[in-house]
This record gives structure tokens, C-alpha cells and sequence, in this order.
């Protein structure tokens, strides 16, 4: 994790970082994949959202045996770490998915945690297990900035403001300035990641029925303590960045 990448961090919200998987961990994460859906979904997204529990699971094993935390952890600041994800999110899109996200969302609050908090956390790790080098291939859109825009309308009204979706329509996202969105691009092995407040949502996949379909694994990572001050890492987002 280079200077320039932890400043675009920062600034953009994001980063993708390639080559972080070898050919022979994007074969066994999509291996545990097939064995999830062992039947092709229809055409567009469809999401599995395994826990870990005691027994652990397959994907947790296989997150524990790359270097996705490693690398997180150069973009936090000095002296924190990131803990073991909970969960996964398993994101595929089948084409053909002819569609334009018109807004983006913020992850973790319809619903929120069962105690009343929003379910934040400090940055999504998103692995590509297969090619997404080029734009409408089931992408995920990023509204570069939006973290820190995010940040200051959180200040203002207060983090509680997070829970308050009827605030957010047609979100859920608060009404910032959004600019102009980008679409995530890289080749599979690559691992995108994202700022808790950045503004995001999933892109169509312009493709063909015979086209192969967008395979990602998302990791929802705290820092150590996060729990603890959320409050103020949603109304200072640099506040857990080195």
C-alpha cells in the first residue's frame, strides 16, 4: 500500500488494489462459491450473506489465509488493527442486468444493529474473483468524495441522523452533493477498498446470457474499538486513517 494509494484513500474514498490473490486462491475462493450456488441464479444480482459462528466457515478461513487484513490495516492510522468480519457478503450479477443505479447508499442502517446503532464500520473489502477491467460488467458505482461530504452533513445534524431514513428518500443516502459517479475497474484478484460513508451501489452487466457472471466476496472490517467512538468516525471519516 503505496503513499499515493493511502492519499487516494482519503480523497476518492477508495482504492483498488491489484494482485492481491494468486491464481490458485481466486480458483479456491470460487470453488467455495459454487458450492454455495451449485445452480445458476437468473439473470441480475443475487447476494448470500453467510455468518460466522463458532464452527467458522469456509470463507472465513479463506479471508484468514490472505493478506486482505494486512493491507487494511496500512490504511488505518498507526496502533489500531482490523478485527475478524462476522460475515460475508457474497455478490453475484448473471447477464444480461440492463441497469443504471440512479443514487448511491450507505451500508448498515435498514436494518441497524439490534440495540438501535447504525451498523457501521470502517471500510468494506471488496475481492474480485472474476475480470471486471472493463466498465457494465456488474461493477459497483462509487461516488468519489461522498465520505467526506457524508462526514460534514453528520457533523451538522448529528451521527443519529444516520438512522433517520425517512430524512434519506429516495437513498438511503443523506442529501449531500453526490458529483459525478465512477465505476470500480480491475482485473480479478483485485481488492477494492471502500470508505464505511462512501456512496455506492451495484451496476448493470451489459453482457450476453452466455457471458460469465460477476463473482465478489465482500468483508465489512472494523478497526479495533470502532464500536466505541462510531459516533465520531461518521462525523470525522479521516479520524481511523493513517
Amino acid at each position: 500500500m503505496t503513499g499515493d494509494l493511502q492519499k487516494t484513500f482519503k480523497k476518492q474514498g477508495y482504492v483498488v488494489v491489484p494482485g492481491v490473490l494468486n491464481d490458485a486462491e481466486i480458483a479456491a475462493a470460487r470453488k467455495i462459491v459454487a458450492e454455495m450456488v451449485p445452480d445458476e441464479p437468473p439473470a441480475g444480482p443475487h447476494f448470500l450473506w453467510p455468518r460466522f459462528g463458532a464452527e467458522g466457515h469456509p470463507l472465513l478461513d479463506f479471508y484468514r489465509g490472505t493478506r486482505i487484513a494486512e493491507i487494511a490495516e496500512q490504511l488505518l492510522r498507526r496502533g489500531l488493527t482490523v478485527q475478524e468480519p462476522e460475515f460475508a457478503q457474497v455478490a453475484l450479477t448473471t447477464p444480461p442486468f440492463p441497469h443504471r443505479p440512479g443514487s448511491p447508499h450507505v451500508d448498515g442502517i435498514t436494518p441497524g444493529e439490534p440495540d438501535g446503532r447504525p451498523g457501521t464500520f470502517s471500510m468494506l473489502a471488496g475481492v474480485w474473483l472474476t475480470d471486471q477491467s472493463e466498465p457494465d460488467r456488474g461493477n459497483l458505482w462509487v461516488w468519489p468524495g461522498t465520505h467526506l461530504r457524508l462526514g460534514e452533513y453528520l457533523a451538522e445534524h448529528g451521527p443519529e441522523a444516520l438512522t433517520r431514513v425517512e430524512e434519506m428518500r429516495p437513498g438511503p443516502y443523506p442529501k449531500v452533493e453526490l458529483g459525478e459517479p465512477a465505476q470500480a475497474t480491475g482485473p480479478a484478484g483485485s481488492v477494492l477498498f471502500a470508505h464505511y460513508l462512501l456512496g455506492h451501489n451495484i451496476g448493470g452487466y451489459f453482457g450476453s446470457a452466455g457471458d460469465e457472471r460477476r463473482e465478489t466476496i465482500y468483508y465489512r472490517l472494523q478497526a479495533t474499538g470502532h464500536r466505541d467512538r462510531w459516533r465520531e468516525v461518521v462525523t470525522d471519516p479521516l479520524v481511523e486513517l493513517r
